[in-house]
């Protein structure tokens, strides 16, 4: 006996809608654990981080003294300047050395892989110069010569000097477009010193025209050394760094002896150097007055004894006598 139509219609609506029900849960699950199975990759990506780069501060010196302005001011850390230092692991940098008992000039060329002339001509001594225990000798990181950049010097104008390549010098000084600085004191790998050497020429400069780079009570912490500079700390990080005179911010950057610094070219044409800093508080072609805070006492770089009880500022002069050499270690300039 068959069964009617109307019931055999309405049972194969029903499987159908059963099987339909059926795939579309199917489908269903699938596309869930894909949602969530993506939705975690996207959490985890790094779409999410954000990644700021701050534009590296740059100084230009064109013709002899022009600056040219190429980044804004900030208030940057010694984190960020890091960056613009050296990143090989050859020294690169000139240091100075103290003559330890036993030592020869020959002995010490020896140790530092470099010429026995290298260091007579950095140090202004003769074949028969005789050096003493604790004398304080500049040690340059390769063999030829030191040069400190003048007024009108170019790189063609330097490789024509020394005999040697622009190519060498821009390499191993890290010039960037054929720019070099006035007061840049640069190493001429290879090099001899030339039989006509150029003058470092000195300006006359009254004793009251630099005021002491930090505040009361400005303690000397050590006497003249490399380069020209004295040293100062109060025992404290993060005092205030005072620009000494007036003038216009001709670099700032890092390196891995001198940490964060600030180099202010004056009116004059004498050229301040304020090294070690925690932050550097001005940026390159600022101008500056005399008692601007332009960084913060700090220990970047290298500093005996490291961290922070090495905290001081590394302030030298560039053709001009530094007025505060001629006072003892421990002089106390500023009264609170």
């Amino acid at each position: 006996m068959g069964l009617p139509k109307n019931l055999t219609f309405w049972g194969a609506l029903s499987a159908f809608c059963l099987i339909a029900i059926i795939l579309f849960f199917a489908s269903s699950s699938k596309n869930f654990l894909l949602y969530q199975k993506q939705g975690n990759a996207f959490d985890e990506s790094q779409y999410l981080k954000q990644n700021i780069k701050l534009a590296e501060p740059d100084l230009s010196i064109i013709d002899g003294d022009t600056l040219e302005q190429n980044a804004p001011p900030f208030l940057v850390s010694g984190k960020t300047l890091a960056a613009l230092g050296e990143t090989s692991t050859n020294r690169r940098e000139i240091i100075q050395y103290f003559v330890k008992r036993g030592d020869a000039l020959s002995s010490i060329a020896k140790k530092f892989n470099i010429s026995l002339e290298t260091i007579l001509w950095a140090n202004n001594l003769s074949y028969g110069s005789l050096i003493q225990p604790g004398q304080k000798l500049i040690i340059l990181p390769v063999s030829g010569v030191m040069h400190i950049v003048q007024k009108g010097d170019t790189l063609s104008g330097l490789a024509k000097i020394y005999q040697v390549s622009e190519e060498d010098i821009a390499e191993f000084n890290n010039v960037e477009d054929g720019k070099i600085f006035i007061g840049d004191i640069l190493v001429i790998p290879g090099a001899e010193k030339p039989k006509f050497a150029q003058n470092y020429n000195l300006v006359p400069v009254a004793n009251s025209y630099f005021i002491c780079p930090i505040p009361a009570p400005c303690r000397i912490t050590q006497e003249l050394h490399w380069f020209n500079a004295v040293d100062f700390s109060n025992g404290k990080c993060g005092e205030p760094v005072f620009s000494a005179a007036a003038g216009t911010v001709q670099r700032i950057g890092y390196t891995n002896l001198g940490g964060n610094y600030v180099r202010i070219l004056h009116p004059n044409g004498v050229i301040t150097y304020y090294g070690h800093l925690a932050k550097i508080a001005v940026s390159s072609g600022e101008k500056v007055y005399r008692g601007q805070v332009i960084g913060y006492v700090g220990h970047t770089g290298y500093t005996v004894p490291s961290g922070p009880a090495g905290c001081h500022v590394h302030f030298d002069v560039r053709f001009a006598k530094n007025p505060f050499a001629k006072y003892p270690l421990g002089t106390e300039l500023l009264k609170k």
